[in-house]
C-alpha cells in the first residue's frame, strides 16, 4: 500500500480516501473479512473482544485480535489491580486466573516522612506478563481468534468498513479497535498534526533481598522530585518473593533523558536497600489522557493506552478494562444500528465513570508536576491532609469514584491554601539532607 492510500485525519475531521486503487471498497452486500479487528491483545484490546462476546457470543468468532508481540510479554506497569480494575473485571466476567500479591496497605513517602495508608479493599497486584497473556487464553476459549506476532502496520477507511493491513496480509472488517498501546498505529494516524508529549515509564523487576521478605504494602516514593523527577517511585511486592520496580516521569518543563531518569530510579531504590542491576531496565513513552483529543473516527475507535493513560498514577489495567466496556457497548450499537460513525464515543468515554476520573487526574497532574516549582505547594497536599489521603484510599479500594467527591477535593484546596506555610516547612524538614528547598 503506497502512502497516498494510507488514510489521514485532516483538521476538518474527516477521513481522507484519496487515491484509493480501484476495487478496493467493500462492494455493497459483500461480508468483509471480520466484522471487528482489533489491534493489540492487551487488557484493553481483550477486553473489548470478552465484551462483544458477553453482548453476542455470535460476534467472537467474528471479531479478530492482533498483536506484534509473543505472549507473554513485558509490560511497564505496577500490575495493581485496584478495586475499579476488579469491578471492571467482574462486568466482564473475567476471572483471576493468576497468582497475585494482596498488598492490604499503601505507603506514601517524601525523604523522612512515612504515611501508610490502610485500604478497604486489598489491591491484588499480578505480574503483567502472567495476568496479559491469561486474558489472551480466556479470549480464545471464548471463541475469539487471537493471532500473536502480527501487528497492525497500516489500514485505510473504504466504503463501508476499513482495511486493514499487517505485514502478512490484508483485511477488511467493520469495526477497528485501536488497543494497540503507546505506539499505536491507530492512535498516530487520528492524532496527525498534533505536539503531544509522553510520559516516560521505566520498570524493572527485582529478587527480594536475601534474608529480607517484600513488605506487604505498595510503597509510593516522591522523593525523587527533589532531583527532578515529576511522577513517583514505585515499589510493589510481587508472587514468587519479588518486587516490581519503576518510576514515571511526567511531561512536564523539567526535562529529563532516559539515562537521567534510570540514574534516578537508581538512586531512589539505593534509598530502599535495593540495587538496581546495570542491565534490564526498560524504559517506555505512554500517552496521558485529554478529553478533546481524538479518540474515534468513522469505523475507528481507540481503547487503553491508545486513548491515554491516567495522567497522575500512570495506571493502566482499570483504565484499559473500563474503556473495553464502554467501548465494547459502542461497537456493538453501531454494528446494530448500521451508524458506525462513533460521533459520540468521545463523550461516552468522557461521561463515563473512567473518563470523569481521567479528567480529573489530568488536572491534579497539572497541578503537582507541570513546572519545576509547583510541586513544593501541591505535594504537601497529597502528603498532610488527611481527607485527600482518604479519598485515594477510598478510590484505589474501589469504594468511591473520587471524581464524585468534587465539593471535598475543593474544600481541601482551600484549605490547603491557609495550611500551606505550615505544611511548606514540613515538607523542608522532610527532605533528604543534600536538598535545599526555598520556604514557600
Amino acid at each position: 500500500m503506497s502512502p497516498a492510500t494510507r488514510c489521514r485525519w485532516g483538521g476538518s475531521g474527516r477521513w481522507s480516501t484519496s487515491a484509493r486503487p480501484p476495487g478496493s471498497d467493500i462492494p455493497p452486500g459483500v461480508r468483509p473479512d471480520y466484522e471487528v479487528v482489533v489491534a493489540g491483545a492487551g487488557p484493553a484490546g481483550c477486553g473489548v473482544a470478552l465484551r462483544l462476546a458477553q453482548i453476542d457470543p455470535r460476534l467472537a468468532e467474528r471479531t479478530l485480535v492482533l498483536d506484534r508481540a509473543t505472549f507473554p510479554r513485558a509490560k511497564p506497569c505496577g500490575g495493581g489491580l485496584t478495586g475499579h480494575a476488579e469491578d471492571a473485571m467482574r462486568a466482564l466476567d473475567i476471572p483471576l486466573e493468576v497468582d497475585a500479591w494482596p498488598a492490604p496497605g499503601a505507603v506514601v513517602r517524601f525523604g523522612e516522612f512515612e504515611r501508610r495508608v490502610v485500604l478497604a479493599r486489598p489491591v491484588r497486584v499480578v505480574r503483567r506478563e502472567e495476568f496479559d497473556h491469561s486474558l489472551v487464553r480466556l479470549a480464545r476459549r471464548r471463541g475469539v481468534d487471537v493471532v500473536e506476532g502480527e501487528g497492525v502496520v497500516a489500514f485505510e477507511r473504504v466504503a463501508d468498513g476499513v482495511r486493514v493491513r499487517t505485514r502478512r496480509r490484508t483485511l477488511t472488517c467493520r469495526v477497528l479497535v485501536g488497543a494497540d498501546g503507546a505506539a499505536s498505529v491507530v492512535r498516530k494516524t487520528l492524532h496527525a498534526g498534533r505536539r503531544q508529549r509522553p510520559h516516560r515509564l521505566f520498570k524493572l523487576e527485582l529478587p527480594a533481598p536475601p534474608g529480607r521478605p517484600p513488605a506487604a504494602d505498595m510503597v509510593y516514593d516522591f522523593t525523587p522530585m527533589v532531583h527532578g523527577l515529576r511522577g513517583y517511585l514505585w515499589v510493589f511486592p510481587v508472587p514468587g518473593n519479588r518486587l516490581n520496580v519503576g518510576l514515571m516521569h511526567y511531561p512536564s518543563r523539567v526535562n529529563r533523558g532516559g539515562g537521567d531518569l534510570v540514574s534516578l530510579l537508581r538512586d531512589g531504590l539505593a534509598e530502599h536497600g535495593l540495587a538496581l542491576p546495570d542491565r534490564g531496565v526498560r524504559g517506555w513513552p505512554a500517552w496521558g489522557y485529554h478529553p478533546r483529543a481524538p479518540v474515534s473516527a468513522p469505523g475507528v475507535v481507540t481503547v487503553g493506552d491508545a486513548a491515554g493513560i491516567d495522567a497522575l498514577t500512570g495506571e493502566g489495567i482499570a483504565v484499559a478494562l473500563e474503556h473495553a466496556i464502554v467501548a465494547g457497548d459502542a461497537i456493538a450499537d453501531a454494528l446494530r444500528t448500521g451508524d458506525r460513525s462513533f460521533a459520540d464515543y468521545r463523550r461516552r468515554l468522557r461521561r463515563a465513570v473512567v473518563g470523569r476520573e481521567l479528567a480529573l487526574d489530568r488536572w491534579l497532574a497539572w497541578l503537582l508536576y507541570r513546572g519545576r516549582g509547583a510541586w513544593r505547594r501541591w505535594l504537601p497536599l497529597v502528603l498532610f491532609d488527611p481527607e485527600v489521603i482518604e479519598l485515594y484510599a477510598a478510590r484505589v479500594s474501589g469504594t468511591a469514584v473520587l471524581a464524585d467527591h468534587k465539593l471535598r477535593l475543593y474544600r481541601a484546596l482551600a484549605r490547603h491554601v491557609v495550611k500551606l506555610p505550615g505544611r511548606a516547612r514540613a515538607l523542608r524538614a522532610a527532605a533528604p539532607p543534600a536538598a535545599l528547598l526555598p520556604a514557600a
